[in-house]
């Protein structure tokens, strides 16, 4: 389990190249650190395959959070800052620091359950306590692309 300060986020405007960035439709954005991007379903997260190029030209944002409402959890998500040098982040607990805060508000509670959909996937359990998150789950170790523990 780790801990992070809480980073809600507040609604902004969506970038003009966000849409053609990500290709696909954005409801909603909201920024914090990271600027967090809401799709309409699951499947529209999973299948993205963003143009990271055009992701490198959006200003001011450290990295790309694209989250919608789960299936078999509360939420899902991924995570891209290729800006810094990560195309796409594995499993990213930092982002869950401004998921957790703006999930708990719309589903208007504070224990969830969250997948990051990336190719490696994870799960996690997180709570929202106010000034802070916690997040936890079971971390894999990888070698050369293999899972080791």
């Amino acid at each position: 389990t780790m801990g992070f300060p809480s980073r809600p986020p507040s609604p902004c405007d969506i970038p003009p190249l966000l849409e053609k960035a990500l290709g696909a439709t954005v409801l909603e954005t909201h920024m914090s650190r990271d600027m967090l991007v809401l799709l309409d379903s699951e499947q529209a997260v999973k299948t993205l395959r963003p143009d990271y190029a055009l992701l490198r030209q959006i200003d001011n944002v450290f990295a790309i959070i694209v989250t919608a409402r789960g299936s078999d959890c509360d939420f899902v998500s991924r995570f891209f800052a290729p800006n810094v040098g990560i195309p796409e982040d594995p499993v990213t607990g930092s982002a869950h620091a401004t998921l957790i805060p703006f999930w708990a508000k719309r589903l208007g509670k504070t224990s969830m359950t969250a997948r990051q959909l990336s190719r490696r996937s994870g799960m996690l359990y997180c709570e929202d306590k106010g000034e802070r998150v916690r997040i936890s789950g079971k971390a894999a170790l990888y070698l050369s692309g293999e899972i080791v523990v």
